[in-house]
C-alpha cells in the first residue's frame, strides 16, 4: 500500500503520511482499521523506524490516526477532519488559480489544464 518515491524532493515520512491520509480519505482503510506497527512497517520499507514513527505522530496531530497504548494505531474516521481537509484543498486550488489567471493563462487553457490533469489521475 505504501511506497516510497526516492525521485520525490519531499522527506519520506512525509510521504507516508500522505499516501495514510489519502488511504483513509478515500475510504479505503476504515474506521478503527489498524495499521502496520512501527518495526512492521519499517522493515517492509526497509526504512528506519523512527520515519515511520514520524509519519505516524504526524497522522496522529492531524487527527487521521490514535493510538491505544500496547495495541497499535488505527484509523480514525472524522467527517469533519475530511470536510476541513477537503475544504483547505479548494482554498489552495483557488489561490493557484488566481496565480495563473493573473500570469495571462487563459480561461480556456486552465480548464484544458483542469481536464488532463483528470484524465491523468482517473487512468
Amino acid at each position: 500500500m505504501i511506497v516510497i518515491d526516492y525521485s520525490d524532493k519531499r522527506p519520506i515520512y512525509e510521504q507516508i503520511a500522505e499516501r495514510y491520509r489519502m488511504l483513509i480519505i478515500n475510504g479505503i482503510m476504515e474506521a478503527d482499521e489498524r495499521l502496520p506497527s512501527v518495526r512492521a512497517l519499517a522493515v517492509e520499507l526497509s526504512i528506519n523506524p523512527n520515519t515511520i514513527q514520524r509519519a505516524y505522530t504526524e497522522l496522529e496531530r492531524e487527527g487521521f490516526i490514535y493510538s491505544v497504548k500496547g495495541r497499535g494505531n488505527f484509523v480514525k474516521r472524522d467527517e469533519a477532519l475530511f470536510q476541513r481537509r477537503k475544504q483547505h484543498l479548494l482554498e489552495e486550488f483557488e489561490k493557484q488559480v488566481c496565480i495563473c489567471f493573473r500570469q495571462g493563462i487563459t480561461e480556456d487553457e486552465l480548464l484544458s489544464g483542469i481536464r488532463k490533469v483528470l484524465e491523468r489521475c482517473q487512468g
